[in-house]
């Protein structure tokens, strides 16, 4: 590690802490990460973005710090500073994922979402990747997951070119069968946005979680998230899920339905084929 004097100011002055050394860490897709060395012994990760929306990082702290208060609930690296354009977080430092720290993750996971939200909703305003996230709530969760998850990013899709009219009409064919489709639940802790990029296999034999999109909603969202773009050892997580809270019946054909929304946000930031997968997966229930 060498050490970049601009960078290491400016983690010093939130951190009261001298900073010995810096490197890059490689993998963010929304801000620049920096691994730090503190005088104290301390590792760091430093997460900065130039001219970030407003609360954009003070938006993640929040979440991080919410997601910590469940008593088992799922590991968050501390949060030890956060400002307008930075974030400094406890470094995870990475080890090998394996079944039993996934049975772990299950167990984890379930915790948190037992612990519970105020409403289908949270009373902030979030962020999706670098998108808005509106979270003002609503009644039932069909309500909450068509207004606010899946019509906003149909909308800005389709403004971008990333979804055809013939697919987004597929997809709004199913918006209006998500009553019949979605059954009623308490709404849970989610972390919002848990696909395996945000899944960290620690050394300490423990899966820390990072980047939540954090809000009161239906826990088979988290789930449906995970399974999108694969996580290692899956099916351990699931299984020790259910031994601590089951799923209510028919989760595993919601999946899909669940996916919509990711589906989505990925068609808005990036294009490509997700437009296209969303709509297959909303055909499957029209």
């Amino acid at each position: 590690m060498t050490r970049q004097p601009l960078v290491a100011r400016r983690a010093e002055t939130l951190l009261g802490s001298a900073v010995v050394a810096t490197a890059p860490v490689a993998g963010g897709d929304v801000a620049t990460a920096t691994k730090l060395r503190l005088s104290d012994g301390r590792t760091a990760l430093m997460k900065t973005l130039n001219n970030a929306p407003a609360a954009f990082f003070e938006t993640e702290a929040r979440g991080l710090r919410w997601l910590a208060e469940v008593e088992d609930g799922l590991a968050v690296p501390e949060v030890l500073a956060v400002d307008a354009e930075c974030l400094i977080l406890q470094w995870v430092e990475p080890g090998r994922n394996s079944g039993d720290v996934a049975a772990g993750l299950g167990r984890a996971l379930a915790a948190t979402h037992a612990a519970g939200a105020a409403a289908y909703g949270l009373d902030e305003d979030g962020f999706i990747g670098r998108l808005p996230l509106p979270n003002r709530t609503a009644d039932t969760w069909a309500e909450f997951y068509a207004v606010r998850r899946v019509l906003p990013y149909l909308k800005l899709a389709r403004d971008r070119g990333a979804v055809t009219d013939d697919d987004a009409a597929r997809v709004e064919a199913v918006v209006g069968r998500l009553p019949a489709l979605l059954p009623e639940e308490p709404p849970a802790r989610l972390h919002g946005d848990l696909w395996n990029g945000n899944v960290l296999w620690g050394a300490d034999g423990r899966v820390s979680v990072i980047d939540p999109a954090a809000y009161g909603g239906h826990r088979e969202v988290d789930l449906a998230m995970l399974a999108l773009f694969g996580l290692p050892h899956l099916q351990r997580v699931v299984d020790a899920y259910a031994e601590v809270t089951p799923l209510a019946d028919g989760w595993e054909e919601r999946v899909a339905l669940h996916q919509l929304f990711p589906l989505l946000v990925h068609a808005c930031l990036f294009g490509g084929g997700y437009g296209a997968r969303a709509a297959a997966a909303a055909a499957r229930y029209t």
